[in-house]
């Protein structure tokens, strides 16, 4: 096969070299970009499981034991996991680094993806083939052959941790590790390639849980009279605060070179809170740390499901469980975040645990 313009083709002498250049250049192999130092990057670490699905591994593991999980990890090496409910979330954040590069090319103010997992290193092979068919550009992985990974996040400079295993996420939180339990939803809603768009509750979730506990300890009157005698003093810092910190750093950087209307991440506060009577201090304190969202929702205790489906969002946080699961009804991927007095004191007996499972 000859390129374009070379001698003997049809029509050579009439082509420009550049078209040959073009055609050698296309058939090098793509050069990935460099990855950021962690201390400049917003580290996003992912488990396994919450990248990909593995339902069928896991089941092997728990009904044959892990030598013939492993084994079948090692027969199937070749075949690519499923995406799984974290996998457009991280496609959207490949798109907006992309865009950053291009922007600021010798910047490595970017999102960097960290394989998590306590899969055994002989799963590797897999994993990293996965990464590869779906052309993901993650370069860093931990995996720890059986042992939690948690230990693992601080040293990797961790700004978000998500995983399907709610007793490591919650053992993240309590280390102080912005974390939550990713699910998938139960239909499939189509999200934008484009622009990275992230949903968030307030209480419990970006601002401490003080408001709930009125909410919980002395109802509902309660809460909007105390409300509205502290609407100047700002709520304490949630676990998720530093996650939206860093979103808005990177959306000011798109700002800077006239494009916020273009900017590809978007925030959403989508609270259960009432505008008139409880809506300002969430807003103020938005302000008196220097961050805003792009949109704020105030439902009034109306559902959650159906405005998310109108935002397609590639990833919902929240404290309560009943708002993810209408969440993931209506087709959106939802995030449990563990904290605060919506939270039960006790935790479940923890289910039998798999290498796939973090």
């Amino acid at each position: 096969m000859e390129p374009p313009g070379t001698a003997g083709a049809p029509g050579a002498a009439g082509r420009p070299w550049e078209e040959a250049k073009a055609f050698y250049d296309n058939l090098a192999p793509k050069k990935k970009p460099k990855s950021p130092k962690p201390e400049n990057a917003i580290t996003i670490a992912v488990s396994s499981r919450a990248l990909f699905r593995m339902e069928e591994e896991q089941k092997i593991y728990n009904e044959q034991g892990v030598e013939a999980y492993v084994k079948y990890q090692l027969d199937h090496e070749n075949e690519p996991f499923l995406p799984g409910a974290a996998f457009p979330f991280v496609k959207a954040l490949e798109a907006v680094n992309t865009q950053l590069r291009e922007l600021y090319p010798n910047s490595e103010e970017l999102f960097d993806i960290v394989l998590m997992t306590n899969n055994h290193a002989q799963v590797g092979v897999r994993l990293i083939n996965s990464i590869n068919h779906y052309d993901l550009f993650i370069e860093r992985f931990c995996m720890t052959g059986g042992n939690s990974p948690i230990c693992y996040l601080k040293a990797y400079h961790t700004n978000l941790y998500l995983s399907s295993d709610a007793e490591k996420v919650s053992e993240a939180i309590e280390e102080g590790i912005a974390a939550a339990t990713i699910f998938s939803p139960s239909k499939d809603l189509e999200v934008s390639e484009n622009q990275l768009r992230v949903a968030f509750d307030g209480d419990a979730v970006l601002f401490s849980d003080e408001s709930e506990q009125i909410v919980k300890a002395h109802g509902l009157d309660m809460f909007f009279e105390h409300e509205k005698a502290h609407e100047n003093k700002p709520l304490a810092q949630g676990p998720l605060k530093g996650f939206l910190e860093a979103l808005g750093k990177l959306q000011k950087k798109f700002y800077s070179k006239g494009l916020r209307m273009e900017c590809p991440i978007r925030t959403y506060l989508v609270t259960a809170r009432s505008a008139a009577s409880s809506g300002a201090r969430a807003l103020k304190t938005l302000r008196s740390w220097g961050l805003e969202t792009d949109e704020a929702l105030f439902l009034a205790g109306a559902p959650k499901g159906p405005l998310l489906k109108k935002i397609r969002p590639h990833i919902f946080f929240d404290d309560q469980m009943f708002h993810v699961e209408g969440a993931k009804e209506m087709g959106t991927v939802a995030a449990h975040v563990p904290y605060g007095v919506a939270q039960k004191h006790k935790r479940p007996a923890q289910e039998k645990q798999t290498p796939n499972s973090k």
